[in-house]
């Protein structure tokens, strides 16, 4: 088998070794069942290739000469070779040698090797690169324009896509190599070569040929990115280079195999987690890749060409992210080894997950949208416990896996409580955070220890909380599983902080309060005192609902929020009279408590919420507004939406007093009979006769003490007032 290089010039009139005969190549065409010119495409993934082929031997011509991979073809007996594999860079040696001889200058007599590279796919084709040969550009301007302008060049040329392409190629030809001079002389200089091999050198037969000639699908996205990436691996290392691309054809594709997709293939499944390992590179270089639509091509070119500088440390990275997953390395599959560790469902030694625990698998199926971008079906909170894995399985030297279990909780904790925090956008207020996120997850998982040097990572009252946890459980080893079973808790996930420490024997006992009718703690919790809290708005207080659970995680997580002492201070109360709890004990509280207020004749508004529930509790998100609720605590408004007021918010009184009259376009806040208008203000109810009324014509006053609270039931009297006020007016208009 000959192996020596040859250039585009001297591959002619040079004699090969065909079966037993030498052969002169006199000529090379490309036949009618190859395919068209297909490197002057300008779909993107072509676009891709030609500039990185078209970079390559720009390199190659200005002091680092190339040697191109081999080139198959078969000759026949007339010295025509007909290229089985190596038509897409003959054609593109033979423009860019046409370039150079006219850009230099060169005499006919030195260029005339190009007559010998020819198309039969059709005639056009061949006429076309004759024609081309003869024609001197003048390179003032776009040479596909000056082509197309002259009178050789028929309009209908235009629609072959051989032709397109070798326009679109000049073009870009004369884009990368206008900066180099002497181009012709390099050329001539063997600064491209190519092995070339005949077809019967290799064993071939026609049949073979014209099977893997005939025009069938066209490469993959993957097929084209491995190529890429394997052409990138080897400028960096080429022992690397081997390395890694075995691995993706049988280590890598053997761990993946489970997780294939429909079509059979783990092209897709590879290419997500690839994702995943450079959102890690770029997060642990303190960037963001979100907002940055990047294909798989870019992300090869940002992270592990030779353009980036640390591309061996990130190929290294991607070979380690990798590995781990593999059985000889792990010594389980990836869904069995992370179900030792998360679940869906309580167990000890577990995080608690609402969603698959296979991280592995699912960031392979929903890592990415289609466009380049994270899933929102892969949110970041997976993101970091998916890191976290990786971090033990680099680390398991050094870490058990019940310090591992031990310290995912510490992360997972952490990640649930950090919802404002865990973010990789510049545009939102905290900011890029995930660089910083992940270094405290690193040193989490291999010190088990918070790092207070690190800034402006998880949220610092669960970092807080984490940290005492932490100690506290090597204290009390004996009250750790308790522990972790009242974090698992489903309003609490983690965030203990409305229960505390101090009184263990008060873990168990939540657990048994929140199983009972949500609307009977509720009433209890009020009945022992005001638990509500500001939720960050300050005309906007929250309560319990009795079928919304977010009502209650608002009150439990927001440990900053003014009221959460009182709060918790209320929910201890509670927690304390019983060490088990029923629907019946608790409404029993709120029972105590209202006869007592109608005992003393004292009617806050707790009363009026425990009273008449279905008005005061509706069931939404427990939330209140109050413009002033220490001054004028009965002039309320029950809100139907969680964050904002619509036409469903209603002054309770008022929906007491008659539902059907009341505004909608105000929110609820009148009453509205004919011409009449009614208010509710905190010492009593105002009637005004006509909308455009500006002064009262009455006000049914409600008793209060010197505090402002009711001394007599406001909803009692306003009734059997509003009555009267009914009959009157339709007897006015009868």
């Amino acid at each position: 088998m000959e192996t020596r290089a040859h250039t585009f010039m001297d591959i002619f009139d040079t004699d090969f070794s065909v079966g037993r005969e030498r052969v002169r190549l006199k000529k090379i065409v490309i036949p009618i069942i190859q395919r068209d010119y297909a490197q002057g495409r300008t779909d993107e993934d072509s676009a891709r290739i030609r500039a990185r082929f078209l970079r390559a031997l720009h390199e190659a011509v200005s002091g680092s000469p190339a040697t191109l991979d081999f080139v198959y073809g078969d000759i026949d007996e007339d010295g025509t070779m007909t290229p089985l594999d190596g038509q897409q860079r003959l054609t593109t040696l033979f423009l860019l040698h046409w370039y150079a001889a006219k850009k230099g200058g060169a005499g006919e007599d030195e260029y005339r090797f190009l007559y010998n590279f020819s198309y039969e796919t059709r005639y056009s084709a061949r006429d076309f690169c004759s024609l081309l040969i003869g024609f001197d550009p003048s390179f003032e301007g776009s040479i596909s324009d000056e082509i197309t302008d002259q009178f050789w060049f028929p309009l209908d040329w235009q629609k072959d896509p051989t032709i397109r392409a070798m326009l679109v190629m000049l073009d870009d030809i004369q884009d990368v190599f206008a900066d180099i001079d002497g181009l012709w002389e390099k050329l001539k200089g063997r600064a491209i070569q190519f092995y070339f091999l005949p077809i019967r050198d290799m064993g071939l037969t026609d049949e073979l040929y014209i099977k893997m000639n005939s025009r069938g699908k066209p490469l993959t996205a993957f097929e084209h990115f491995k190529a890429e990436l394997e052409h990138e691996i080897r400028q960096a290392d080429e022992e690397l280079c081997r390395r890694i691309m075995r691995k993706i054809d049988i280590d890598w594709t053997d761990m993946l195999w489970k997780y294939r997709g429909s079509n059979n293939i783990t092209d897709d499944e590879f290419l997500r987690y690839l994702r995943f390992v450079c959102d890690i590179l770029c997060y642990r270089s303190g960037g963001t890749m979100q907002g940055r639509r990047m294909s798989e091509f870019d992300l090869l070119n940002e992270f592990f060409s030779p353009r980036c500088r640390d591309a061996k440390e990130n190929l290294l990275s991607l070979e380690s992210f990798f590995d781990v997953w593999c059985f000889e390395n792990l010594g389980a599959e990836p869904d069995e080894f992370l179900g030792r560790f998360i679940s869906t469902e309580h167990e000890a030694g577990k995080i608690l997950v609402d969603s698959r625990p296979d991280l592995f698998g699912d960031c392979l199926e929903n890592y990415t949208d289609g466009y380049g971008m994270r899933s929102r079906m892969f949110p970041l909170g997976r993101v970091v416990l998916l890191y976290a894995a990786v971090v033990y399985l680099m680390n398991r030297q050094t870490v058990t896996e019940a310090e591992f279990a031990r310290r995912l909780r510490v992360v997972h904790n952490l990640a649930e409580n950090s919802e404002d925090e865990l973010s990789d956008s510049t545009q939102r207020t905290s900011g890029n955070r995930m660089p910083a996120i992940l270094r405290q997850t690193d040193c989490i998982i291999r010190t088990g220890r918070i790092d207070r040097t690190i800034e402006g990572s998880f949220n610092q009252y669960q970092l807080n909380e984490e940290e005492e946890k932490l100690e506290w459980t090597e204290q009390n080893p004996e009250y750790a599983e308790t522990l972790f079973v009242l974090e698992d808790h489903e309003l609490l996930y983690g965030r203990i902080a409305v229960v505390g420490l101090d009184e263990p024997e008060l873990f168990g006992r939540f657990a048994e309060l929140f199983a009972c009718d949500k609307d009977a703690v509720d009433c209890a919790l009020t009945a022992l005192g005001d638990y509500t809290q500001q939720d960050g708005a300050a005309w906007r207080y929250q309560t319990g609902s009795s079928r919304i659970l977010s009502s209650w995680m608002n009150l439990f997580h927001n440990v900053s929020a003014a009221g959460f002492g009182r709060t918790r201070e209320i929910l201890h109360r509670l927690l304390k009279r019983r060490e088990t709890f029923s629907d019946g004990m608790l409404r029993g509280i709120a029972d105590r408590y209202l006869a007592a207020c109608e005992e003393k004749g004292r009617y806050g508004w707790r009363y009026y919420y425990l009273r008449y529930g279905d008005v005061f509790r509706p069931g939404r998100y427990g939330k209140i507004y109050w413009e002033d609720k220490a001054g004028a605590p009965y002039e309320m408004l029950m809100l139907y939406a969680e964050l904002y007021l619509s036409q469903n918010a209603y002054q309770p009184f008022l929906k007491l007093l008659d539902e059907d009259a009341l505004s909608r376009d105000d929110w609820g806040q009148w009453l509205v009979r004919g011409d009449y208008w009614i208010e509710c203000r905190n010492d009593g109810f105002y009637l005004y006769a006509g909308a455009e009324a500006e002064e009262p014509a009455y006000c049914l006053e409600i008793a209060q003490d010197e505090k402002g609270v009711d001394t007599e039931d406001r909803v009692k009297k306003a009734g059997r007032w509003y009555r009267k006020l009914c009959r009157r007016l339709e007897t006015e208009k009868a």
